[in-house]
């Protein structure tokens, strides 16, 4: 199974790429400008970023078609989750309350991704912007005391985004959900 990491300028973007590649995927990071006819791959991460998606969306390079011409399954984390929100319709933008750090979140609709992860736990968090507006072809999964969409889903694709960073070791349960984004790529 291969699977690409889209590197969108996020600090942990290597980090991504390990815990992959640590659970038995071929893991590759590649540019944000890789051609969409380029990318052979059974799934792909949207990783974070340093752009603020709501106000520098060409810093997210073909994100967009990413999104819009790939049928394979899209785990967009941080600025890759919210670039994903205003994509697909809805929008993003400045936190009432910005997260750094540990933060607790709750599972409000168990889904494939959430599969053997307990309805609440603590990720870690690095952002100033959030999703304001869901779009309305996803469905939110997961929140915090701070941000109302800290994972979502789409309706109809293998379509993820998570707020929070589930690649970073302070993260509870983060290796069983890139597993069960895993299990997705296989199918």
């Amino acid at each position: 199974m291969r699977v690409l990491i889209v590197d969108n300028g996020g600090q942990w973007t290597h980090r991504e790429w390990r815990v992959v590649r640590d659970l038995g995927a071929e893991a590759v990071i590649v540019p944000n400008t890789i051609p969409v006819e380029a990318i052979d791959a059974d799934g792909i991460v949207l990783s974070g970023g340093s752009p603020r998606a709501g106000v520098n969306r060409e810093a997210m390079g073909l994100n967009g078609r990413y999104l819009d011409e790939l049928s394979i399954p899209i785990l967009g984390i941080c600025a890759g989750h919210q670039f994903m929100a205003i994509h697909m319709g809805g929008s993003a933008g400045s936190s009432a309350v910005p997260e750094f750090g540990k933060a607790r979140i709750y599972v409000d609709e168990p889904d494939v991704l959430f599969e053997g992860v307990p309805l609440s736990f603590d990720a870690w968090l690095s952002h100033n912007d959030e999703i304001l507006e869901l779009p309305e072809a996803f469905v939110k999964l997961a929140h915090s005391d701070n941000c109302a969409v800290q994972a979502m889903h789409h309706k109809s694709r293998p379509i993820y985004g998570v707020q929070f960073h589930p690649e970073v070791e302070h993260t509870e349960h983060g290796y069983t959900i890139f597993t069960n984004f895993l299990e997705l790529c296989k199918n």
